[in-house]
């Protein structure tokens, strides 16, 4: 499937993260943690794709992408995060490795709490958050996406920690396994794991080390 959808609105989250609202074609369904592979709807850009993450509510009656630029990189993001509104973006079918399956650990990175997101707001619309916890690690305070919404969300149960700078009421550190056996108090629940790959990687060699099923790890392979 390909389908061509206009950009119907466009609001800066963070100082290099975007939230892209465009048009939702008749009949086209995703899953909360879903992705598809979008390319930009302009002459010699049309099969660059570059997979992103549905941020919206499935009830919502158009789609949305919370999008990082990277200042180190040229391509894709950065000339989508110069796009405005009414230009044009491709997408295609859905797709996904993130599927939530019951109450349990959110354990993000920067961008990777995108998948999240979509999870998250839907389970808060039916009431149904109480048993998940998120560990949220950014670089500096300045990088939380949805900061506000999260905990609004989640309450008590989010918890941001920073790694580059020492600020206010955030955690400062690293996700790793010494924090994880700090912070984690039942190894049993489902773990749901994204961020970059170095990152996903450590996590789940070290939560395979406290024990905790293989089976329970949720992430994008």
């Amino acid at each position: 499937m390909r389908e061509i959808v206009r950009i119907l609105d466009i609001q800066s989250v963070t100082h290099d993260v975007k939230c892209f609202r465009i048009e939702k074609p008749p009949e086209y369904r995703f899953e909360p943690g879903h992705a598809t592979d979008v390319s930009i709807n302009k002459e010699g850009l049309e099969e660059e794709t570059r997979p992103f993450t549905f941020t919206s509510l499935v009830s919502a009656p158009y789609l949305e992408f919370t999008i990082k630029r990277y200042e180190d990189h040229h391509g894709i993001t950065d000339r989508i995060h110069q796009l405005e509104r009414g230009d044009e973006l491709i997408i295609r079918d859905s797709w996904g490795a993130i599927q939530y399956k019951s109450p349990g650990y959110f354990i993000a990175g920067g961008a990777g709490i995108t998948p999240f997101i979509a999870i998250l707001r839907s389970l808060y619309e039916s009431g149904k958050t109480a048993g998940n916890q998120l560990f949220f690690s950014n670089k500096t305070a300045a990088d939380i996406i949805y900061e506000e919404e999260l905990v609004r969300m989640l309450g008590n149960d989010v918890h941001f920690i920073l790694t580059r700078e020492h600020a206010g009421h955030y955690s400062f550190g690293r996700i790793d396994e010494s924090f994880l056996r700090k912070n984690i108090t039942d190894f049993s629940k489902p773990f749901y794991i994204c961020g970059p790959d170095a990152m996903v990687s450590e996590l789940v060699n070290a939560l395979e080390k406290t024990g905790a099923a293989t089976d329970a790890l949720v992430f994008e392979k």
